[in-house]
């Protein structure tokens, strides 16, 4: 079952002191493009994220913006060492006096003092962290879902398009009885009013008309788009089908449409090669944005 590169998912997770938030969003690349936008908390985190996201999401250009809400705002309050402003402060009182400083702001100052002030934002414990992966697996699991209901429905478009191949292929082959006959007599005709008929070699003309017209023989294309083809479909509901995969059975795809065209050297047949290749570019165009 094939996945779209396209995906949102939205997960929550909270133990009652704080509540995390983690949104995915997606669109098609090549590789693996991640853009976090985490608090500074958890920071620590990132590693992990990445590791994760490396396995779980596999390919696609996405960000992940992770928000964090504390349910007891003293939680995240900073911290006043008090002992240690204290002794900032005492300090400052004996130094004013020496120097004779009456109007100094000292308790400011002691305030502003190394280590007096920390912020309890700046790491988070085990338990906390334990939330905030679980709601990236929340929302990776939704995530993922919603790229399997956009595969359905990128599958459902690649095979109508396919099967839409094989019908102009069955169109060329219910067409193409009365090709050869008429290229015979198109090239009889000729010969008849440049040299005349009396002065054709019949043995050596018919030599020379079925090697032309094995030239033109669009048999083996005929049976190798019809494999390709078959073989996309089965790949399309194979349980590993991947958009790589796919994108190199079209380009296969192409290569048989195309020498179908430049062999069949009739106006209807290369009509009906240019509505092979109008689906075959919209195929390739929907195998961008599948994983």
């Amino acid at each position: 079952m094939i996945k779209s590169m396209t995906g949102y998912g939205i997960g929550s997770q909270e133990n009652g002191k704080v509540k995390y938030t983690v949104e995915l969003k997606s669109l098609n690349s090549k590789f693996l493009e991640l853009s976090l936008r985490l608090p500074k908390a958890v920071s620590d985190r990132e590693f992990s994220i990445r590791s994760e996201s490396s396995k779980l999401i596999e390919r696609g250009k996405v960000n992940v913006i992770v928000t964090v809400e504390y349910v007891d705002q003293t939680a995240k309050a900073s911290s006043i060492n008090g002992a240690l402003l204290t002794k900032y402060y005492k300090q400052l009182q004996e130094i004013a006096f020496q120097v004779g400083e009456k109007n100094a702001a000292l308790f400011e100052m002691a305030l502003n003092m190394p280590e007096v002030v920390t912020s309890n934002e700046d790491v988070v414990d085990e338990e906390e962290g334990k939330v905030l992966m679980d709601a990236f697996y929340h929302a990776v699991e939704r995530f993922n879902t919603f790229r399997q209901d956009e595969g359905k429905i990128l599958k459902n478009d690649l095979e109508a398009r396919v099967a839409l191949i094989l019908t102009h292929l069955t169109e060329v082959e219910r067409v193409e009885g009365n090709r050869i006959p008429l290229i015979r007599e198109r090239i009889h005709h000729y010969l008849d009013e440049t040299v005349g008929k009396e002065n054709v070699d019949m043995n050596r003309f018919e030599q020379e008309i079925i090697f032309y017209i094995d030239k033109l023989d669009i048999t083996e294309e005929k049976v190798r788009l019809r494999s390709h083809c078959n073989y996309f479909i089965q790949a399309l509901n194979a349980s590993d089908s991947n958009g790589k995969k796919l994108g190199f059975i079209s380009q296969e795809m192409g290569r048989e449409i195309n020498t179908l065209g430049s062999k069949a050297n009739d106006a209807h047949i290369q009509q009906i090669v240019v509505r092979m290749k109008e689906e075959l570019e919209k195929i390739k165009e929907q195998l961008l944005n599948v994983l």
